[in-house]
């Protein structure tokens, strides 16, 4: 699939999720078979351009395959800006953010509130798409509410304004995360435009993904809460969609080894006391269908230093392995 003049090497995209898609997870996550993996959102504000936090979500240093950061606001003047900035800091596609429903984001207009007002959608998809060289992507919902499915018409500017590639999430703003994703209005913008089309929204499996794509018609499907966890699902949909066999999941001591690995590069990145922080969800993610007791869990989350971190996940695989070899 080609987006712009960039071509994937399939057609899974890992999405770009708030405080998890960073760069130990991409690099993970494309290790495993994802032919992109999208940046977690970076706010246009320009008073946040040099905060470390932002500096560091925006940190591609070896990073291999493509580079694609997601930003977000309101003002096309700054989305225009911030797009440039990236660019300048090595993204090789930008990815415009109209599809968060967090109210933080929506108080300010922000995100998929933005699918309100398509007169400033087309705005701002005019003045990023203008301000620099690279593929510009869009994410959005299917609309403001279940009244207000307008996502053929966003499509449709979208196109016309030179975007490169749409994403859309199968629920409206007003559904957040709940509820089922519904597949049908993928379908239509994918039938009203010629630009390739994303579909998002409960893909968690690999004969999810066959199904999604046979419903929508879509170019590439996105991947987001199913990957936590668990960044062996590129490979199982990969090898289904090329076979139409399933691959086993993981067994136990690989699992552990990727958890181990996956720790020690978040360490790394962020230094020992935020990198212990920031692992203990990816922690949980693993481990939700291991029965940890809750004790295990109490003492990692209270664990300070990686050694302790990684102690204890190596006191509670060891023995499940063991027991599983026998």
């Amino acid at each position: 699939m080609l987006i712009g003049h960039h071509k994937l090497a399939n057609p899974l995209i890992l999405a770009p999720m708030a405080g998890i898609s960073d760069r130990p997870f991409r690099t993970l996550c494309r290790k495993f078979g994802a032919g992109l993996a999208v940046s977690e959102m970076v706010a246009s504000n320009p008073a946040l351009r040099g905060h470390k936090r932002t500096l560091l979500k925006t940190d591609h240093t070896g990073e291999t395959g493509l580079r694609s950061v997601q930003i977000l606001g309101t003002d096309p003047g700054q989305m225009a800006e911030a797009a440039r900035f990236n660019v300048q800091r090595g993204a090789e596609m930008i990815d415009i953010n109209m599809g968060c429903p967090a109210k933080k984001v929506c108080s300010v207009a922000a995100g998929s509130a933005l699918l309100k007002n398509e007169g400033l959608v087309t705005e701002i998809l005019d003045a990023v798409v203008n301000a620099v060289n690279v593929p510009v992507t869009l994410k959005i919902r299917t609309g403001w509410d279940l009244q207000n499915r307008n996502a053929v018409a966003i499509a449709k500017i979208a196109e016309a304004a030179g975007i490169a590639a749409l994403t859309v999430h199968g629920r409206t703003r007003a559904c957040k995360f709940a509820g089922m994703a519904e597949y049908e209005t993928i379908r239509q913008v994918k039938q009203a435009v010629n630009i390739p089309v994303i579909a998002n929204g409960d893909i968690d499996s690999p004969e999810k993904a066959k199904e999604v794509f046979e419903l929508t018609g879509a170019d590439a499907l996105m991947i987001g809460r199913a990957a936590q966890g668990n960044p062996w699902i590129f490979q199982q949909i990969n090898y289904f969609l090329n076979t139409g066999k399933l691959i086993a999941k993981p067994d136990l001591s690989s699992v552990w080894q990727v958890l181990v690995e996956h720790l020690e590069a978040l360490y790394l990145f962020y230094g020992d006391i935020s990198g212990v922080r920031i692992a203990r969800k990816h922690i949980v993610w693993y481990c939700q269908a291991l029965a940890m007791p809750q004790s295990t869990q109490n003492a990692i989350n209270q664990a300070q230093r990686p050694a302790e971190q990684i102690a204890l996940i190596d006191s509670f695989f060891h023995p499940l392995t063991n027991a599983s070899a026998e």
